[in-house]
């Protein structure tokens, strides 16, 4: 798995690399659980509770912990993963780092690329952003459950609400939920900001207070979680979420590689269209090519 990440990473459009991708977009079999919130929130410490009860349930967990980098640098710590406590020996735990590295949105520019591969190879594939602010939204394009972390006393119903941060959660958690009454209030302004967001597919977000040190919360948080998945599952949804983030990873590494007129370009030629059972990344060698060309 390291040495296909690292590949990814260093030749993602070689013919090798392009088969292995496709091969992993078709093989999916892992359950995505992407874990956003803001610097401080908790979300090392709830990911290592979530291993451990994953892992007491025999599955196996693929990891990716992205860190931010150094914008005058351009260099990472990568010290997520040392908050999490893991057994060294447990084969069953893969825990990948990977720099932001300037990218927005809270995901680095492979980690689509490294979920694909990883969901076909793992039971549960579970995803840290960067800590993010108000508008870094990256994760719903990676995740099939996205869970909000919120810490108590970080903001009320009206901060929640700007910028589209309510938006993306399918399970909000707030942590440190031995805090008493900040917990309390948090959680009651996070249900407010949540109610004005009605889903098209019938989906009401929980909202579940947890304390990642005591373990409390966890099974409410773990069926949480469990009933996403389930509802994912009736009418093609999750598929249908996933040919969604296939897209708009194909419009934004278009919009990136080659900008408005290129984007416009692809658009009238119907470049977007996925043909079946093609994974994004094909799709883009594809169409880049017949763009620069």
């Amino acid at each position: 798995m390291a040495s296909a990440l690292a590949r990814i990473e260093a030749a993602p459009e070689e013919p090798r690399t392009l088969a292995l991708l496709d091969a992993a977009w078709l093989g999916a079999r892992a359950h995505v659980i992407g874990l956003t919130g803001p610097p401080g929130a908790g979300k090392s410490t709830l990911i290592g509770q979530l291993i451990r009860a994953e892992r007491a349930q025999g599955r196996s967990i693929g990891v990716i912990a992205i860190d931010p980098s150094s914008r005058r640098t351009g260099g990472a710590l990568l010290g997520d993963r040392l908050r999490l406590d893991l057994d060294a020996e447990d084969q069953g735990v893969f825990v990948r780092s990977m720099a932001a590295r300037g990218r927005l949105g809270g995901l680095a520019a492979h980690a689509q690329a490294a979920v694909v591969l990883m969901r076909a190879v793992y039971d549960r594939v579970i995803v840290e952003t960067v800590g993010v602010g108000q508008s870094e939204t990256d994760i719903a394009a990676v995740a099939d459950t996205t869970v909000l972390c919120v810490q108590p006393g970080s903001g009320d119903s009206l901060q929640y609400m700007k910028a589209g941060i309510a938006e993306i959660p399918d399970v909000a958690v707030i942590s440190k939920a031995d805090l008493g009454s900040l917990a309390l209030k948090a959680k009651g302004d996070l249900e407010a900001a949540l109610a004005l967001d009605r889903r098209s597919d019938g989906w009401s977000v929980p909202v579940i207070p947890v304390s990642g040190a005591e373990g409390q919360g966890m099974t409410p948080l773990l069926e949480a979680i469990a009933g996403h998945e389930r509802h994912l599952s009736v009418d093609r949804r999750r598929q249908e979420r996933r040919d969604r983030q296939a897209e708009t990873w194909l419009v934004e590494a278009v919009r990136a590689e080659f900008g408005r007129q290129g984007f416009e370009q692809a658009t009238r030629a119907g470049g977007f269209d996925l043909a079946l059972g093609e994974s994004p990344f094909r799709a883009w060698r594809r169409l880049a090519d017949r763009l620069r060309s």
